[in-house]
């Protein structure tokens, strides 16, 4: 029998996402009600603006008080789609305090604090989700952190940011340069008016932290993920890739090491195989590949932006939350038991592709193979094109690590025969 006193939901923020929550949530009431047990209702919406038209949100509901709001006493679910640290840090804590589980999208904040407020939902006695914080509509954290419950996850690699897929796509596809294939996404609406977070990693560091997370059972903040962005990608780069086989995509990678001691988390860009399905994910698309011991190879694919697709992400977790709610419990919280540390990029092994620039004369390649053996880096293939006294070596390395390969770089900036080192990606997902 259906319960007939609404459970009563607060929303904060009303953006992109925000008000396809809120359109949702009232168009499609009554379902939302048979699939809860309860009917659900939308108790207000805190906004910083509310003279602005919002097409399909009720007006009667907007407040620039969001304090008030997560402090009026009867609100079950707080939904959280404002992103940033602060206030959003406070709001949260307050919802807490006052009984209420919170449904977020706030990658940043949970990638810096999500430990803490882990910890304030459990001494609560509440619940925290946020399954929209990565990859948008794709089902991957609960996957995750539920029906692997019991298997060891190894890897994880995905493709978390729609933008950067987009530019690199675009660059692939038509021979685009990186400004070029950005303004398009701008033009598009898939880049914002400052694109920083997205094409310098900030975006994929934060998700790729709450991946490792939840993936190795340890505690993982955007500040031990490396990050590289893809600004310095360039059209030669992505022909190397095709000379290759491979392609150009930014990835989050995170992995638990061999002996089981430590893990690592790293977005950078990195040449792929066509033959990694990773590899077929285009435009604005995402997908992670998950490798567990068990289970062995999964990837989830799809849409991993948008109003639309991430709301569907955020009701996902109302629903579940509201049924807890009901039941008069709480579903999984953080799981960090392993306590792993973050192994410092230094000594993350991987292959390399280099490209320098150098004299087209007798001997260079024997001096710049001998500078790779100095420093234990195995050399897999070299490719040279020269004429009319330039040339360039193309040189693809067995597996190193990063603090090899630098000495190495280093070491061949130094010959004189060495002209420039014209670009260095790693190679991944062999």
């Amino acid at each position: 029998m259906m319960r007939t006193r609404p459970l009563k939901v607060a929303l904060l923020g009303c953006g992109v996402v925000g008000s396809e929550v809120a359109r949702i949530m009232t168009t499609d009431a009554a379902d939302l009600a048979a699939r809860i047990g309860a009917p659900v209702e939308l108790a207000g919406i805190a906004v910083r603006r509310a003279g602005r038209p919002r097409p399909g949100v009720p007006e009667h509901l907007l407040t620039t008080d969001a304090e008030a709001l997560v402090n009026r006493g009867d609100i079950d679910v707080v939904i959280e789609v404002v992103g940033g640290i602060e206030p959003s840090k406070h709001l949260i804590l307050s919802a807490f305090e006052k009984g209420a589980s919170v449904v977020s999208a706030n990658k940043a904040l949970l990638a810096k604090d999500g430990t803490e407020l882990h910890a304030a939902a459990a001494a609560a006695g509440v619940d925290l989700y946020y399954e929209a914080a990565v990859a948008g509509a794709i089902p991957l954290l609960r996957p995750l952190r539920e029906s692997l419950a019991g298997d060891r996850v190894n890897r994880v690699l995905g493709i978390v940011n729609g933008t950067t897929n987009f530019i690199l796509d675009k660059m692939d596809t038509t021979g685009a340069g990186y400004s070029e294939a950005l303004e398009e996404a701008t033009a598009l609406g898939y880049a914002e008016a400052d694109p920083t977070a997205d094409v310098e990693g900030f975006d994929a560091a934060a998700k790729a932290a709450i991946l490792a997370g939840i993936a190795f059972h340890t505690k993982v903040t955007a500040a031990d993920v490396y990050r590289e962005g893809l600004t310095e990608v360039t059209a030669a780069d992505i022909a190397s890739a095709k000379a290759m086989g491979c392609v150009v995509k930014l990835l989050a990678i995170c992995e638990r090491a061999a002996d089981g001691e430590s893990v690592t988390a790293r977005v950078h860009p990195a040449m792929i195989p066509l033959s990694h399905p990773l590899a077929s994910v285009r435009e604005a698309y995402n997908a992670v590949f998950v490798e567990a011991e068990a289970a062995g190879r999964l990837m989830f694919y799809g849409p991993g932006a948008g109003g639309a697709p991430t709301a569907s992400a955020v009701l996902g977790d109302l629903v579940a939350v509201c049924r807890n709610k009901l039941a008069g419990a709480t579903g999984p919280g953080d799981s960090v038991y392993t306590q792993l540390p973050a192994k410092p990029m230094d000594e993350v092994v991987t292959r390399y592709h280099v490209s320098l620039d150098v004299d087209d004369r007798a001997g260079v390649l024997a001096q710049v193979a001998s500078v790779f053996a100095e420093h234990g880096v195995s050399i897999d293939t070299v490719r040279q094109q020269g004429r009319d006294g330039d040339a360039s070596l193309v040189v693809v390395t067995h597996r190193a690590s990063d603090a090899a390969l630098s000495a190495t770089v280093d070491k061949l900036r130094a010959l004189d025969s060495v002209r420039d080192v014209a670009s260095i990606m790693r190679v991944e997902g062999e």
